[in-house]
């Protein structure tokens, strides 16, 4: 029996871009810098200080003052998007449908800053002035869960926690979720907001941040340029609606792209660091097009994990030739942390929502700041800005910490 054919009828995003998709796009594909001082905290004494920040994001717009409250920042971008998304896609949520509607998010670290926040009130009041919503604030699962509540979806609600390829395996559990019969249509994507005291200081202690560029923040994200030195610690959230292919006919949806195959896989090497020969970034690729049921030399188009470390940068461009081959070369590879900065476990979410548009719209967005490229990482990174290019298959990669690796292939709609 034919599997059923999954497409994607809405997007949206909060970005460190813009507080819509629309205009984060644009910005985007003209190359702009979603990255700047850090203003959520007072960052002086840090070694690295600064980051993709949402900027004048008002949650009052999406919930009310008193629902914004009992919500961690990382609920809020994920209510936002949603309401965005659904009113993007036109999908009306019933008590026809909700039950074939699913709610599955990528979620890396959840509510740290309520964490931080409750636990200097522990030490400073002691534990009976601790809010009963500390607990429902700063769980993961929150994100999904809150979104599943304001719309009445009840199918599966799920969150998936897997460091930076969180968002990509929440899209790739969706994707098999329909596949099965067990959903019609799932919101699904990533959110994050850790641009917190702890999460600062800890990914500083790791020595992963970029401090070379404090005062010339734009230029601080580089992927595959030789003088990276770190990735630029970002937030946000990017989500998509996947439906059915007969949902979304029935309907009269738009359709943006097609979701085609998924791929997975686990270094077992080591809780930071990639393998050097990109073998498991290689094997989730693979994976994903064995799934996709597609030829190698068939994508056109990735948008690169590409955090700015010199380890990720360089293993994922060993990762791609080892897959791809004499086709290697021949790939557009964006970049597009470049602009945005980590998003942690959104990261997948909102690169895939970049990659859909870049097949819809047959525009790729370009790689800034790969002035001085890194000898080893000598692919087409897109460095001269965005393209117009018709491609057919696109992928989307996300790894994380663990040894946890991700990838996604889009197809173009053609109707």
């Amino acid at each position: 029996m034919a599997r059923p054919r999954v497409v994607i009828t809405g997007i949206s995003g909060v970005t460190p871009l813009a507080n819509d998709m629309e205009t984060t796009w644009e910005k985007l594909l003209a190359g702009e810098s979603g990255i700047a001082p850090i203003t959520l905290f007072d960052a002086s004494a840090y070694d690295s200080r600064i980051a993709g920040e949402v900027k004048g994001f008002n949650p009052a717009q999406y919930v009310s003052p008193k629902q914004a409250r009992h919500m961690d920042r990382f609920t809020q971008f994920a209510m936002a998007s949603a309401q965005m998304l659904l009113a993007d896609s036109g999908y009306e949520i019933t008590a026809q449908n909700a039950f074939d509607t699913g709610v599955i998010l990528g979620v890396g670290l959840g509510g740290l800053q309520t964490l931080e926040t409750w636990h200097a009130k522990l030490l400073s009041a002691g534990p009976k002035k601790i809010s009963p919503f500390l607990i429902p604030m700063l769980i993961s699962n929150m994100g999904p869960g809150q979104i599943s509540i304001f719309t009445g979806a009840k199918g599966t609600n799920v969150v998936t926690t897997s460091a930076c390829a969180s968002a990509i395996h929440a899209l790739g559990t969706a994707y098999g979720e329909i596949l099965l019969g067990r959903a019609a249509a799932v919101i699904t994507g990533g959110v994050e907001a850790t641009v917190t005291p702890l999460a600062v200081a800890g990914f500083s202690a790791l020595k992963a941040l970029s401090t070379h560029y404090n005062d010339d923040p734009t230029h601080a994200s580089r992927p595959f340029d030789a003088k990276r030195d770190g990735f630029v610690i970002g937030e946000g959230a990017g989500l998509l609606l996947l439906e059915t292919l007969d949902s979304a006919m029935a309907r009269n949806a738009k359709i943006y792209a097609e979701v085609v195959g998924y791929g997975a896989s686990a270094d077992a090497y080591h809780m930071t660091a990639p393998r050097a020969d990109g073998e498991g970034m290689a094997r989730a690729m693979q994976n994903a097009l064995h799934d996709a049921q597609i030829d190698a030399c068939a994508i056109g188009h990735i948008n690169a994990h590409a955090t700015s470390t010199m380890l990720n940068d360089s293993t994922e461009t060993t990762a791609i030739k080892v897959v791809f081959g004499a086709h290697a070369p021949k790939i557009k590879i964006s970049a597009t942390k470049s602009m945005t900065g980590h998003l942690l476990g959104a990261a997948g979410g909102i690169e895939s929502v970049f990659t859909v548009l870049a097949l819809h719209d047959e525009m790729l967005p370009g790689s800034i700041n790969l002035d001085n490229p890194d000898p080893v990482c000598d692919l087409d990174y897109m460095a001269d800005g965005s393209e117009h290019v018709v491609c057919e298959y696109a992928m989307c990669n996300s790894f994380g910490f663990g040894g946890t690796n991700a990838s996604v292939i889009f197809k173009k709609w053609q109707g």
